[in-house]
């Protein structure tokens, strides 16, 4: 996947794009793979970097959602429950297993949740990842350990998938290009262009070198998640918002808070939401808030309020406490709820996606979650090609084998998420023994990693490569910001830039994962 050779096609194809998507998040990403695995000639254009908002900061879990289940929302259910089996069938070197405990410590936890989570077993059918049941306090223990044991008595275990999300939609990117669609970042939309009433097209800026370019698309899909009143605004300025945003936080911990690989979730906090305490890449993701905001940013900041709360939630059920200086990293997204609710609090606005049509035929598609982006891309794609009268043409993705599908895959292999790919990777080490270095002590990427995503995964700067192609900035923020000129010289030497490019590509970065330090947040 390169960055150079997109913006070529791009520029030498006169005619008109069968579907152009705007937003290289989770569910652009599907939209874009739908259209582009359907034979229509696709492109999707991204104004930062791909999954740079949302999509890189969910709780890395593919799962039906237990609290939808209490609230009643069985369809959601249902089709999570479904999608989360054909994710792990799909993308099996990213999509793993994951075992959780509801730990029980009152006489009715046990009954209670024990029920709740075999009606969540039948509705996953044979795409269930593993019978539910009732564990006894020693049983609990054993599994986790440094769970609090003072008034325990037992737990209900059940079983959900966790994946890694930045690196699903690079994959998800990878696999538009595969199927001969056209993905670009740092390609921000700035206008949308008629035909008569009818919408024909987008003007573009590369954000990159300031180029400026026009596109012309026989139907154009409003995928930009927290940003889509935005769109909206520009294809009618008195659109009426149809986006609640609610930020979510989490906690990065050290591993040994939560010894073993079984998570904990928590069905009610205060505020009504569910918590997990989950083992990732040999850490603990701890999480998670819903703050209503004001408004959409790319770099949403955690609340103090929000640290607090999750530290005190976390506290109740792990034996050691964890402090503010324990975290390795805290980071914020946001959800782009449909404004359906009002009055209602966030946490009960419904997690359904919306999609719409206006009247000069700019598709919009909105809310849901990571879970279900194939489901959504596929109704989207449906309407979108009524819109523009394209060929017939069925969905191809519930098969489709996401790019670097590979069975078998060992977790505990350092390049596990790179699936297919990985061998190509070793071949980079194999020629220079230095690539495979470590970029750092406490991260556990090496340097042909870099290499990697920049000849291949359309990595232009070091946060993308430190945030999204590999996680160094969620695992441990301070070391990330340690390594970032050690990653900046790597990714200069490939790319052909001087001394002065790795300056403002350090400063840059480290004036972003400052806000992923406790101390930076706002």
């Amino acid at each position: 996947m390169n960055r150079k050779k997109s913006i070529e096609t791009i520029d030498s194809y006169d005619g008109y794009w069968d579907v152009l998507v705007i937003g290289g998040g989770a569910t652009g990403l599907g939209c874009a793979l739908d259209a582009a695995s359907r034979g229509y000639k696709t492109l999707l254009v991204e104004q930062h970097d791909f999954a740079k908002g949302t999509s890189s900061r969910s709780t890395k879990l593919v799962h039906g959602g237990v609290r939808y289940l209490q609230q009643g929302n069985i369809s959601l259910v249902l089709e999570a429950l479904h999608e989360r089996g054909l994710l792990m069938q799909n993308a099996p070197h990213l999509v793993q297993n994951q075992a959780f405990i509801v730990p029980n410590y009152e006489w009715w936890d046990g009954p209670f949740y024990g029920v709740g989570l075999k009606v969540y077993d039948l509705l996953a059918g044979r795409l269930g990842l593993g019978p539910s049941k009732w564990l006894s306090k020693a049983e609990t223990l054993k599994r986790i350990p440094t769970l609090e044991p003072d008034q325990l008595r037992g737990g209900v275990i059940y079983y959900d998938g966790q994946f890694d999300d930045a690196r699903l939609a690079v994959n998800l990117a990878q696999s538009i290009e595969d199927a001969d669609g056209v993905p670009v970042n740092y390609m921000q939309v700035t206008g949308l262009t008629y035909s008569g009433k009818m919408i024909d097209g987008v003007t573009l800026k590369d954000t990159i070198d300031g180029g400026k370019r026009q596109v012309r698309a026989r139907v154009v899909v409003n995928a930009t998640g927290i940003f889509t009143d935005d769109i909206l605004r520009m294809d009618q300025p008195a659109a009426t918002p149809i986006i609640t945003h609610s930020q979510g936080v989490h906690l990065v911990l050290d591993k040994r808070f939560l010894k073993g690989n079984t998570a904990i979730m928590v069905p009610q906090t205060e505020d009504g939401r569910v918590l997990f305490a989950v083992p990732w890449h040999d850490r603990v993701l701890v999480g998670t808030t819903d703050t209503p905001v004001d408004r959409a940013s790319l770099e949403p900041r955690p609340l103090e309020e929000e640290i607090a709360f999750i530290l005190k939630h976390a506290a109740q059920y792990m034996l050691e406490d964890p402090t503010r200086e324990d975290i390795l990293c805290v980071f914020a997204g946001l959800r782009p709820l449909v404004g359906e609710g009002e009055g209602k609090k966030t946490a009960a606005i419904s997690r359904d996606h919306h999609l719409a049509v206006s009247q000069s035929g700019l598709v919009t598609i909105t809310g849901g979650k990571w879970t279900t982006y194939r489901k959504m891309a596929e109704d989207t794609i449906n309407q979108a090609a009524l819109i523009a009268g394209l060929p017939e043409s069925e969905c191809r993705t519930r098969k489709l084998r996401i790019h670097g599908w590979l069975k078998n895959m060992n977790p505990e292999d350092p390049l596990c998420a790179y699936g297919s790919d990985a061998v190509f990777i070793r071949r980079i080490i194999d020629a220079d023994p230095s690539m495979g270095e470590k970029l750092h002590d406490r991260l556990p990427y090496v340097k042909a990693e870099v290499v990697w995503a920049v000849r291949h995964e359309m990595a232009l700067t070091l946060e993308d490569v430190l945030a999204r192609r590999t996680r160094s900035l969620i695992l441990d923020a301070a070391a990330s910001m340690e390594a970032a000129a050690a990653a900046a010289n790597l990714m200069a030497r490939v790319l052909g830039l001087g001394s002065h490019w790795c300056q403002l590509q350090v400063s840059e970065f480290k004036r972003v994962a400052g806000g992923y330090l406790p101390d930076g947040c706002g």
